[in-house]
C-alpha cells in the first residue's frame, strides 16, 4: 500500500483513535457498579433499534436486488441480535451467571465486521445475489436465535469463552481488528474522494466498533472501561449505520462501507458530491451550450481515469474532478455567435475564445471556495510544456501534473468528438496527433496513460497510428479550436 495513500488515510483515523486512547487511559483501574438492569435495558434498546434499522436496510437492498446492499442489513441484522441476548444475558437479571453474556459480546463485532468486509466481493454484483445473500441471512439468524434461547434456557450449556484477558481473548481481537480495519480504510478512502460529512463520521464509527472490541474482550462489569466499550460500541453502530440506511434511501449501498466509489463517479454525480454550485454551473454551461457541457464531463471522467491509471492520491483526484468539470467554465462569456460558428474563426474570434481560462479562473475567484489547484487547472489547461500555450505561456516547470493530464484529456476529446465546424477524429489519429507532440506540447507519462485507458489494447511503447487523414477532412490546428 504506497505511503502517500496511508498517510492521509491515518491522518483521517487518528482522532477517533485519539478519543478512544484517551477514554481508556482516564477510566483505567476505575471500578464503578451499575445495576446489572441498566446494562440490560441500555444494550436492549440499543440492540432492538439497529434491528430496526436492519430489517429496513434489508427491505430497500432487495428492492435494489443489490446483494451488496443486502450485506449491510445481514451484518446489523446479526449484531443486532447478539446484542439484544447480551443484554438479556446479563447476570442478576433474568439468569444468573452464564456464558452467553460473554460468547455474544465478543463476537457481536467480529461476526458483523467480516459481513461487511464481505461487501467488496465482485460476486455480489451480479443481480441474483440479493436472493441468495438474503436466504443466508435467514438462516443465520434463526441459527443465532435458537442457540440464543438455549443459552437462556440453559445457561450452562454455552461456555464463557473468550475469557476477558486471556489468549483466546486477544486471537477473538486480532481477528476482528483487520476486517474492521479494511471498513476504516475504504471510508476513508472514500471521505477522501467526496468530503461528504457521512462519510468522515463512517471511518469514526468504525475505529470505535475497533476500540469497543478490544474494551470489551479486557475488562468485566466491575470495570469502568466494559461501559466504556459499551458506549463506543453504540455510538460506533449508529455513527456507520445511519449514514448507510440514508444512502439506501437514495438507491446505492454505502459508498463507504463498499469502498468502491471511484473518482469518475463523483463526475457523473457532481451533485451528490462536489456540492449545488457545481451543479449549478454545469447546469448554466448547458443551457449556453449542451455540446461543451458534454465535453466538460467527457474531458473530467477521462482525466480521473488517467489519474487513477497514474496513482494520484484519492484528495488530488477530487481536485482534478473538480477542475475538468469546471475547465471551460469561461466559455459563458464567450458570444454564442463565435462558440457556436460553424467555419474558421478569424483572428479577433479566435482571441476572443483564447480568452476563456483567464475569464474561468476570474469568474470561479469571484465566487470563492475553490482550491487554488483548481484555479490552476481552469486557466492552464491549454499550456504547452514548451511555453507556447496560452494564456501566459507557462513552460513544463510551472505545470502541475494535474494540469498536464487535463491537457491531454481535452484535447484527445476535443479532437474525437464530432464539432460544428468538423467530424470527430478517429481514435488512431487522435493518438497519432498527440505521440507526434509528445514532449513538446503533452506530458510523455499523461500520454501513454492515456492510451492504457483508450486503447488498452494497442502497446504503449511501439505502436504508433498513422495520421493520413481523409482528403475531405481539413486537418485542424494543433490546439483544438473548442477544447
Amino acid at each position: 500500500m504506497p505511503l502517500r495513500r496511508t498517510l492521509p488515510v491515518g491522518a483521517i483515523l487518528a482522532p477517533a483513535a485519539l478519543v478512544v486512547v484517551l477514554a481508556y487511559a482516564l477510566s483505567a483501574g476505575v471500578m464503578l457498579h451499575v445495576p446489572p438492569v441498566v446494562h440490560m435495558v441500555a444494550v436492549a434498546t440499543a440492540g432492538l433499534v439497529a434491528g430496526a434499522a436492519a430489517v429496513a436496510m434489508s427491505v430497500i437492498a432487495v428492492r435494489l436486488n443489490d446483494g451488496r446492499a443486502v450485506l449491510l442489513g445481514f451484518a446489523f441484522s446479526v449484531m443486532s441480535v447478539l446484542l439484544v441476548f447480551h443484554a438479556l444475558a446479563t447476570p442478576g437479571v433474568l439468569i444468573g451467571d452464564n456464558g452467553l453474556v460473554q460468547a455474544a459480546g465478543a463476537l457481536n463485532l467480529p461476526l458483523g465486521g467480516s459481513i461487511l468486509a464481505a461487501s467488496a466481493l465482485p460476486a455480489l454484483r451480479r443481480p441474483r445475489s440479493a436472493a441468495a445473500v438474503l436466504w443466508v441471512q435467514v438462516v443465520v439468524l434463526v441459527v443465532l436465535v435458537a442457540i440464543g434461547t438455549l443459552g437462556l434456557l440453559f445457561p450452562a450449556i454455552i461456555p464463557a469463552v473468550p475469557e476477558y484477558e486471556t489468549l483466546a481473548a486477544q486471537l477473538v481481537f486480532l481477528a476482528a481488528a483487520p476486517l474492521l480495519a479494511v471498513l476504516a480504510y475504504r471510508a476513508s478512502r472514500t471521505f477522501l474522494l467526496t468530503r461528504r460529512t457521512s462519510d468522515l463520521l463512517v471511518a469514526s464509527g468504525v475505529v470505535f466498533l475497533i476500540g469497543a472490541e478490544y474494551g470489551l474482550l479486557n475488562s468485566d462489569m466491575m470495570d469502568l472501561i466494559w461501559w466504556v466499550a459499551h458506549a463506543f460500541e453504540v455510538a460506533g453502530l449508529g455513527l456507520v449505520g445511519i449514514p448507510a440506511a440514508l444512502d439506501l434511501r437514495h438507491s446505492t449501498a454505502s459508498r463507504p462501507l463498499m469502498g468502491d466509489l471511484r473518482a469518475e463517479d463523483i463526475v457523473a454525480d457532481e451533485e451528490g458530491f462536489l456540492g449545488g454550485r457545481v451543479h449549478a454551473l454545469l447546469v448554466r454551461l448547458a443551457e449556453k451550450d449542451r455540446s461543451t457541457e458534454g465535453h466538460t464531463r467527457r474531458v473530467a471522467t477521462l482525466a480521473v481515469q488517467i489519474g487513477e491509471h497514474l496513482q494520484l492520491p484519492a484528495s488530488r483526484l477530487r481536485l482534478l474532478a473538480l477542475g475538468g468539470l469546471l475547465h471551460d467554465m469561461g466559455k459563458l462569456a464567450v458570444p454564442d455567435a463565435i462558440l457556436n460558428k460553424p467555419g474558421k474563426l478569424t483572428d479577433d474570434e479566435f482571441a476572443i475564445i483564447k480568452g476563456h481560462p483567464v475569464t474561468g479562473r476570474e469568474l470561479l475567484s469571484e465566487l470563492g471556495g475553490f482550491p487554488e489547484l483548481v484555479l490552476d487547472l481552469v486557466e492552464s489547461h491549454h499550456e504547452r510544456l514548451d511555453g507556447r500555450g496560452y494564456p501566459n505561456r507557462a513552460k513544463a516547470g510551472k505545470l502541475d501534473l494535474e494540469v498536464r493530464i487535463l491537457t491531454v484529456a481535452d484535447v484527445y476529446d476535443a479532437l474525437t468528438a464530432d464539432r460544428v465546424y468538423r467530424e470527430a477524429w478517429p481514435i488512431e489519429r487522435a493518438l497519432a496527433l498527440l505521440d507526434e507532440d509528445t514532449g513538446s506540447a503533452f506530458d510523455a507519462l499523461c500520454v501513454r496513460a492515456l492510451k492504457a485507458v483508450v486503447a488498452p489494447e494497442q502497446d504503449a511503447v511501439t505502436w504508433r497510428a498513422s495520421l493520413s487523414a481523409p482528403a475531405e477532412t481539413p486537418l485542424r490546428p494543433r490546439v483544438p479550436r473548442t477544447a
